[in-house]
């Protein structure tokens, strides 16, 4: 077996159940899921529709590259939604299934393992950047993000040695648990770092639909890029997905944008890899990407549920409503384990504990007594929820 293995660490669902594993929760009320960022409402209908439609379509190979009209409306749709000047979609676009096998992948593709090597990640972190890291034989980095930053990552505190060893940097904005947001100057600043340094930038951006001021859309990797002059976007990739934004976790789809040689290299990994895009989700995509309707009322709906529950939590929390996405990440009035504990003891409800996000480094853990709530639930648990925690918090 690959020793590298061995260096995985728990998912953090695997340690919640571990967490849990002495506990019962009260029978009569129904368990309230707050944990897992699963989005729950409905799938667009017409998407459904479309990959309906096209199931006669499973008699065909699909191409690792994707069909043309696939690579079209994406690269249409990051211009109109990036303020973008251009975008080939013949070299700067790769449909994949869904960005975490994506984001997993790109680190085997672009790291070249050695025990010099980095892979630099914000803290708390999706924990693929570090799976990734590790089994591209490359050693983590992480840089913490936390009230005193606003939540972003304090990169200017990462040392210059630790500079000089990065292939490949993943930022996540909006930031997952926070829901920050990294402004156009604070990317361009690591794009001269790239430039700089010789390493790659990785930006997840699979949370950046899901925003409060329909004004106020949160920028872009690609879209930084381009203001600086930057317009081919050197050293630079962006994964996008349709999980979140419309609602399709299960359709697998999403998609690489950025620097054409970068990808090329990575669409040549990727056709070993065996993971093309099946023509009848490729069709839906299609579907999907080319309309704004569904993304505004999947928007009005988590708005729906941030007015509610902020102000029922909100003197019994430290809690703030995010830039983007939709977690709340309240402080912890006791350890973030015990507190998650209480929940699922006293009120059956499931939060992620903020350290099961994080990793210890020498400034400490920044996910420490704090936990992650995922208004994924309806609108009417999202509610309860928020109650029965209130009532929890008024017991002790």
């Amino acid at each position: 077996m690959n020793a590298l293995l061995g260096a995985l660490h728990p998912y953090p669902f695997e340690k919640l159940r571990a967490l849990f594993a002495d506990l019962q929760p009260p029978g009569d009320l129904a368990h309230i899921p707050l944990s897992i960022g699963e989005p729950r409402h409905p799938s667009p209908p017409f998407v459904l529709d479309t990959l309906a439609a096209n199931l006669p379509l499973l008699a065909n190979y699909p191409a690792t590259r994707g069909e043309a009209p696939l690579r079209e409306t994406i690269a249409g749709w990051l211009q109109q939604r990036f303020q973008l000047p251009g975008v080939d979609p013949e070299s700067e676009i790769l449909p994949v299934n869904g960005t975490r096998e994506a984001l997993f992948a790109f680190a085997q593709a672009v790291v070249t393992a050695g025990a010099g090597a980095a892979v630099v990640s914000p803290n708390p972190f999706y924990q693929i950047y570090e799976g990734a890291a590790l089994l591209a034989g490359a050693q983590p980095e992480f840089v913490n993000a936390s009230a005193a930053t606003g939540h972003l990552p304090d990169f200017a505190a990462v040392p210059e040695s630790v500079w000089q060893r990065c292939q490949l940097l993943y930022i996540c904005t909006p930031g997952n648990p926070s829901g920050a947001v990294m402004s156009v100057v604070a990317l361009q600043s690591l794009v001269e770092l790239a430039e700089r340094h010789d390493f790659i930038i990785a930006s997840d951006e699979c949370y950046s639909e899901i925003y409060a001021d329909e004004s106020s859309p949160p920028p872009g990797l690609l879209q930084a890029c381009a203001a600086m002059g930057n317009d081919r976007f050197r050293r630079c990739v962006v994964f996008h997905s349709l999980s979140k934004r419309s609602n399709l976790p299960g359709l697998r789809s999403g998609f690489v944008a950025g620097d054409a040689e970068v990808l090329a290299d990575f669409l040549r990994y990727r056709t070993y890899h065996g993971c093309a895009m099946p023509l009848h989700h490729q069709q839906a995509s299609v579907a999907a990407w080319g309309d704004e309707d569904h993304v505004r009322a999947n928007r009005a709906l988590y708005r729906q549920k941030f007015d509610a529950v902020l102000p029922i939590l909100q003197g019994h929390l430290t809690v703030e409503r995010p830039d983007a996405g939709f977690y709340l990440w309240p402080e912890t009035p006791l350890a973030d384990t015990e507190f998650a504990r209480l929940l699922y003891q006293q009120a059956h409800i499931t939060v992620v504990p903020g350290s099961f996000l994080a990793r210890e480094t020498p400034r400490g853990n920044p996910g420490s007594n704090r936990v992650r709530m995922a208004l994924v639930a309806s609108l009417e648990d999202c509610v309860e929820g928020a109650e029965r925690i209130v009532n929890v918090l008024e017991q002790r």
